[in-house]
């Protein structure tokens, strides 16, 4: 198999595909039209391409195949697409490219699009946001409800684009760009509260699959592996993918928020709350 055949669509998707195209368009189309003063650094665009081609790789490359017959493989994908790809998004800032793309919106759109705007503060409710974070990967890795999603080829599209959606939601909030201080961003405390609380219970999940007795995931034993892998090291690596790098992406996280709110501290004015009022 050449190198070309690995990037190639193992299933492929239309919708994916364009929905990524599309993605990447407007971002471009953003930047150019934009004022020069206004635009993000290369670095921070580099950053916003690589997690968007990352995210596309886990899906619409060869990886997916191997996702499907490995559940290691399978939980580098959705360590990527719940995380690594929603994490380098969120850090890239892409809120000046988006705020200048809504501004050429008109009017009558904008109304449209006030329901989703409603769906939206709702999803980003803390507790919500934190809930469906940690919900949706116990969900997808429930036994009987994985069996189905890895044999329904429509369901397996439904887990994967939800778990990115919900992975861009969620570090989304964690990584407002936004200060607290004079917006109605939510506190640096209550981030760092949310990273450490949605941590736990993944670890827990995957300490559960590492250490279990016999096959919790025997889908794989029904479809085959891609590789000739003992299925009990398959399912102790998807365990460990499960309970280390979220762990470590939270504790990365928590630093990260740390260092803003450092940074903040001893910068606000006495007029901060009348800014807040302002903005909000």
């Amino acid at each position: 198999m050449s190198a070309v055949d690995y990037l190639l669509p193992y299933d492929f998707s239309p919708l994916t595909i364009l929905s990524f195209v599309l993605v990447l368009a407007f971002y471009g189309y953003g930047l150019v039209r934009m004022p020069a003063e206004d635009r993000p650094g290369s670095g921070r665009i580099l950053v916003f391409v690589v997690g968007v081609m990352l995210c596309y790789a886990v899906m619409q490359t060869r990886f997916d195949y191997y996702s499907q017959y490995m559940f290691f493989v399978h939980r580098g994908q959705h360590l990527i697409l719940h995380h690594l790809g929603p994490i380098l998004i969120a850090l890239s800032n892409p809120l000046p490219v988006m705020r200048f793309l809504y501004s050429l919106i008109s009017p009558g759109v904008r109304r449209a699009l006030i329901p989703l705007g409603w769906v939206y503060r709702f999803l980003q409710h803390p507790a919500i946001a934190s809930f469906l974070f940690v919900g949706l990967i116990y969900f997808w890795l429930w036994p009987p409800i994985h069996f189905d999603a890895m044999l329904s080829r429509d369901l397996y599209w439904v887990m994967n684009w939800s778990m990115l959606l919900d992975g861009m939601l969620f570090w989304w909030l964690i990584f407002d760009p936004r200060s607290p201080v004079i917006s109605d961003a939510l506190g640096y405390g209550k981030r760092i509260l949310l990273l450490a609380l949605v941590a736990i219970p993944q670890m827990v999940l995957g300490a559960t699959i590492v250490f279990s007795r016999g096959m919790v995931y025997d889908v794989y034993e029904v479809c085959g592996r891609a590789w000739p892998m003992p299925p009990e090291t398959d399912q102790l690596l998807g365990g460990l993918l499960t309970w280390i790098p979220p762990a470590m992406m939270s504790i990365l996280g928590i630093l990260i928020i740390l260092r803003r709110a450092m940074r903040e501290d001893g910068k606000v004015s006495p007029n901060s709350a009348n800014l807040k009022a302002t903005h909000s």
